[in-house]
């Protein structure tokens, strides 16, 4: 970098620390008895603290979400939302919780006085580009390393102001005659009018969803603090079941990650910020390089795991994740906080379902307000995953990859799945296609996990860039199989 940017960031990130004294004093809710336990148990347990206060965390949104779901429903059920949102930021982040409270303020400020068909352009750009401040600054102070600050809530913050902007802008294009197909499928969502600041700041510091995600639309928050699917109702299920078996689920997951990832790391243990990832620097056969790293991404999404399936558990427990009943009355599901499926995920038989399996109310996010409002551009809807997800080069290095992917895919579905698809997912071609997928997509991913564009570059040459390759010459080769008539048309 050169010396006179470095110079101007070193002293833009001073200025901004200056602050510090200020905000100190706002940390009001976290009793120091509580402090004091977690850095005695941590030292203890020779973790480090902000790790395990975020875990803590995470469990904590339990008993929470107990007291939420004894409360009358209305403006109270908002107010201990935001509260103990805040408890939790400044519990896990310290004072860094209030990067949320003002990103939230100006948002709310930019949507009050702004129209809806500019708001749901400006506090898009602007939720982004507060939170690509945050990647660039943790970057430049620590580059490569692991920390816990603010990016985390951060972006799952990004998704909520921009989905309500969007919301409150489809809500306004469909008292239009014709409105555009992007906010009619998204009508359900659609907002009539702003929402008061309190059901606002409730909805953005949300306990249950802050730290992890997930990042589901306003509309389904609002209705779980009103009780509009409970209130009234007859035969509305009981939350334990829906409560445990995610609960359940994370536990196991955490066992996995712990247990796994300590004996495959993908990481150096020693020095992770310098020295070269386990399976690069190893001088193993390609085959069996290759398995150990299938293995140890397996493990590491044990982590992604844990924290999604504690979440859900988290927001299900008052009832924020039941989608309510249909018109026989019976119950739809628990899938409004439901953030990963671990078994389709891990079995998908194509690129679509994977990215629909994975980190979903993310990818709902990227469907309805990048894909679906950019004339369907898959270029923008990975490129703007990789933004979100912050500037490490691997991240662009994956998400710039999968577009060709993608076309593979697609025209694979087009030209040979009318030939050979006649079981479903478990049907021979089935299985052939969900092993190439997981084949592929652990080669293409490897960048994402290491982020250097040096190690990612690495990890690619390696392997000799067959994913690329063999993508290469799959669309060539498939492209000039002819495509099967359906039955009945004519030839």
């Amino acid at each position: 970098m050169d010396s006179s940017i470095s110079d101007l960031v070193d002293k833009s990130i001073t200025f901004v620390y200056s602050f510090k004294p200020l905000i100190t004093p706002t940390l009001i809710l976290v009793p120091s008895y509580l402090t004091n336990w977690c850095a005695r148990t941590a030292t203890l347990l020779d973790q480090d603290l902000p790790t395990f206060n975020y875990t803590i965390a995470l469990f904590l949104a339990y008993p929470l979400g107990l007291i939420m779901l004894a409360l009358p429903y209305g403006p109270l059920r908002h107010f201990f939302s935001f509260v103990m949102g805040a408890f939790l930021l400044q519990f896990t982040i310290n004072v860094q919780w209030v990067h949320h409270l003002i990103s939230s303020l100006i948002a709310y400020l930019l949507l009050c006085i702004l129209p809806h068909r500019r708001s749901k352009t400006f506090v898009p750009c602007f939720a982004v580009l507060y939170c690509v401040a945050g990647h660039l600054h943790r970057q430049f102070v620590n580059y490569l390393g692991w920390d816990l600050d603010f990016t985390g809530p951060q972006m799952v913050l990004t998704i909520k102001l921009s989905s309500l902007a969007y919301n409150l802008y489809d809500g306004q294009l469909l008292k239009s005659p014709n409105p555009p197909r992007a906010a009619t499928k998204c009508s359900k969502y659609a907002l009539p009018h702003i929402p008061s600041l309190l059901s606002f700041l409730g909805y953005t510091f949300c306990f249950s969803n802050i730290l992890a995600g997930p990042a589901f639309e306003f509309s389904i928050y609002n209705d779980a603090i009103n009780g509009t699917k409970i209130r009234n109702k007859k035969n509305v299920p009981s939350s334990f079941l829906p409560t445990l078996i995610p609960l359940t689920i994370s536990l196991f997951c955490m066992v996995l990650f712990v247990v796994g990832n300590g004996a495959f790391p993908i990481m150096d243990p020693i020095d992770p910020q310098n020295n070269d990832p386990v399976w690069i620097k190893a001088h193993l056969p390609w085959i069996q390089r290759y398995g150990y790293q299938w293995i140890a991404l397996f493990f590491i999404r044990q982590k992604y795991y844990f924290a999604w399936k504690n979440a859900e558990g988290a927001n299900n427990i008052w009832y924020a994740g039941w989608e309510g009943q249909d018109a026989s009355g019976k119950s739809i599901g628990w899938d409004n906080a439901c953030n990963i499926d671990i078994v389709d995920f891990e079995t998908a038989p194509n690129l679509k379902t994977l990215s629909a399996g994975w980190n979903k109310k993310t990818s709902n996010w990227l469907t309805r307000y990048v894909y679906m409002r950019t004339g369907g551009s898959l270029l923008a809807t990975y490129a703007m995953s990789a933004f979100w997800h912050g500037f490490y080069p691997g991240y662009y290095l994956f998400f710039l990859s999968m577009p060709c992917l993608t076309a593979c895919e697609r025209l694979g579905r087009k030209k040979l799945s009318p030939y050979f698809s006649t079981g479903g997912k478990w049907s021979p071609w089935g299985i052939v296609t969900m092993l190439t997928t997981s084949f592929l997509i652990e080669y293409f991913v490897q960048p994402f996990q290491v982020l250097a564009f040096s190690w990612g570059w690495e990890a690619w040459s390696a392997h000799h860039f067959f994913g690329h390759v063999l993508a290469a010459i799959f669309y060539i080769v498939v492209s000039m199989v002819p495509t099967k008539k359906e039955e009945g048309k004519k030839q």
